[in-house]
């Protein structure tokens, strides 16, 4: 008998994979946790039927989660990861010996405990000792803090359900306060394609443009994620992810990636037309 994972895009469309046996589920009080292994694509983490990451692919979106940043913010030495349970994040920040804290947030404490178990190629440095896990509302936490952190990843999901009051006002609004001078803020921007995803991104972006004076958008093709375009926001105290950025400075540091690279970060923040009008507001 054939299982198939299924997850719907809109009335009209949705992606599946063929799902070879089903290594976990649980149910925490905020969310059903899955994890599937599959032939094309290894290990799958869903979070209520929605696909969060495949272990063929989880790279590109990591890598551009993490090194975006920090290739236009070297000197970045305390960060803040709200969410981020699979590890990834975590994973690609531990990898530059600048960085000196890392807090952590993730409110789910059972999808960390899952991906340690069955994804220990993403959770492979949540032990790290520059690290500190909060199993709190990131959203709650992030409003007691000032001045505090160089940069702030918001690795989240969806905006619905535990991930809903991240892509507020009041949370971006909270997370400029809670960033030092010249500080940057990266989130998961969503998906331009599909109508709920364009809402949300669009959403997203207005918010943020309404308390940061610099922001921006990049992309990254993401193979499992709706339509693969998928995007992510820049947002600064005035820093520029190009005109600060310094290529031989990261080239140097030897990090081996195999998505992200110094060209792609000059190129991804390059939209298409239908994208940067949707951002400018100019269309539904």
């Amino acid at each position: 008998m054939d299982l198939w994972f299924t997850e719907k895009y809109g009335a009209g469309a949705q992606f599946s994979i063929k799902v070879e046996r089903q290594l976990a589920s649980k149910k925490s009080y905020y969310q059903r946790i899955d994890i599937l292994e599959t032939k094309e694509f290894g290990r799958i983490l869903t979070l209520d039927g929605c696909l969060m990451l495949t272990e063929k692919d989880e790279f590109i979106y990591h890598e551009m989660m993490v090194h975006v940043p920090m290739a236009a913010h070297p000197e970045a030495k305390k960060v803040l990861v709200i969410g981020a349970g699979d590890g990834g994040t975590i994973r690609e920040l531990t990898r530059y010996s600048t960085v000196e804290e890392i807090e952590m947030v993730e409110i789910d404490q059972l999808v960390v405990e899952v991906c340690k178990e069955y994804l220990p190629q993403t959770a492979c440095k949540l032990g790290d000792p520059r690290v500190k896990i909060f199993f709190e509302d990131g959203l709650k936490y992030v409003r007691t803090k000032k001045d505090t952190y160089d940069l702030i990843l918001v690795d989240s999901t969806d905006p619905s359900g535990p991930g809903e009051g991240l892509f507020t006002r009041e949370f971006y609004g909270n997370c400029y306060s809670a960033l030092r001078e010249g500080g940057v803020l990266v989130n998961q921007h969503e998906s331009p394609y599909y109508k709920n995803d364009a809402l949300a991104m669009k959403r997203a972006h207005r918010q943020i443009k309404a308390v940061f004076p610099y922001c921006a958008v990049y992309q990254a093709h993401i193979p499992t994620y709706p339509s693969g375009h998928w995007l992510f926001g820049f947002a600064s105290k005035g820093r520029h992810p190009l005109e600060d950025l310094d290529g031989e400075r990261w080239e140097n540091l030897g990090l081996k990636t195999r998505y992200y690279n110094i060209d792609l970060h000059r190129g991804c923040f390059a939209l298409p037309n239908y994208v940067k009008e949707m951002l400018d507001g100019n269309t539904k």
